[in-house]
């Protein structure tokens, strides 16, 4: 299947050509804590219970060009019911049974290296990332839309309704019923436990060295980890997912704005009329400063960005 760029309105007519016929399963009832995979490569999900919880803080990050990110306003949103998330973000194994099943032509062209232009020739399989890529380290190089696609494969493959998880449920999840800064507490020293993030060994890579500040937006620990690392490495939440702190960003559901809006405060996903300039993506990378990696903090890009760090984790209804 021949793929181009597509946006708004227009995404649904080509995700619509995919092929998405398989055997139909029955949902599952779980309680909270329990995990599943539904078919063999599926994804192992978990289920999170429904809960109220403060959204945002009322923090700013700075960003490229001194542009000011708000975090807020804060917000209380009731999530009512149990929802299942994915235990790790996808993985290339998992992606790759999605391309050959259906011959999706992903992005092959991705931003690498702190650049601001995609590099022809450089996408999932070939991330730039300096190794080879494994089957277990999180897909790469994938945009908003080649991540939509294969949600909506899967729940096609499984008769079930797998999503993208909304910017809600990714801060819900990521928070894990923590009121703190951090979903282990508010000692910062205690991410490389967590995550793989930009720390010391991070440091000893070349291709993070941007600008003269790198060791001063660097973690003071050492997770072992140069570049990307294989899902699962670290300690998980107390939700029992791992790397909601690092390793790859996510792409979520939502049309992302600069502050929320007043609605929707139900964990669903707040959507634009009409063309959507960009979407949410969570959780800071293997090469994101620490405090970027923050539950609270807010990616904000197009769409059609695919970027050597972006990657995504999936969401799925109970009942």
């Amino acid at each position: 299947m021949n793929r181009m760029r597509f946006s708004g309105l227009a995404l649904a007519a080509v995700l619509a050509t995919l092929s998405i016929e398989g055997a139909i399963a029955q949902p599952l009832s779980l309680s909270p804590g329990a995990a599943f995979r539904d078919c063999a490569d599926c994804p192992e999900m978990v289920v999170i219970p429904g809960g109220t919880f403060q959204m945002g803080s009322d923090r700013e990050e700075q960003m490229r060009d001194n542009e000011m990110r708000p975090e807020g306003p804060i917000r209380s949103v009731t999530i009512a019911k149990p929802f299942a998330a994915g235990r790790f973000e996808v993985t290339n194994a998992e992606y790759a049974a999605f391309v050959e099943a259906t011959g999706y032509s992903a992005t092959n062209g991705c931003v690498t290296s702190g650049g601001r232009y995609a590099v022809d020739g450089v996408n999932w399989r070939n991330p730039g990332i300096g190794t080879d890529v494994a089957d277990d380290e999180p897909v790469v190089c994938v945009d908003w839309i080649d991540a939509k696609a294969y949600t909506l494969w899967l729940a096609g493959h499984t008769g079930l309704p797998y999503r993208m998880l909304t910017e809600a449920e990714w801060e819900y999840a990521a928070k894990a019923g923590s009121t703190a800064v951090w979903p282990w507490g508010d000692d910062e020293n205690q991410i490389c436990q967590y995550g793989n993030v930009f720390d010391q060994s991070g440091l000893t890579d070349p291709r993070s060295k941007i600008g003269t500040n790198a060791a001063a937006t660097a973690a003071a620990c050492d997770d072992g980890f140069q570049t990307v690392a294989s899902v699962g490495q670290f300690k998980p939440n107390a939700f029992g997912l791992y790397d909601t702190i690092g390793n790859v960003w996510e792409w979520n559901e939502d049309c992302s704005l600069m502050l929320y809006s007043e609605e929707p405060v139900d964990g669903s996903a707040h959507q634009a009329q009409g063309v959507c300039e960009k979407r949410a993506v969570r959780s800071g990378s293997w090469r994101t400063r620490v405090s970027r990696h923050r539950p609270t903090f807010r990616g904000r890009d197009p769409a059609d960005l695919a970027y050597f760090m972006f990657g995504f984790r999936l969401a799925r209804d109970l009942n």
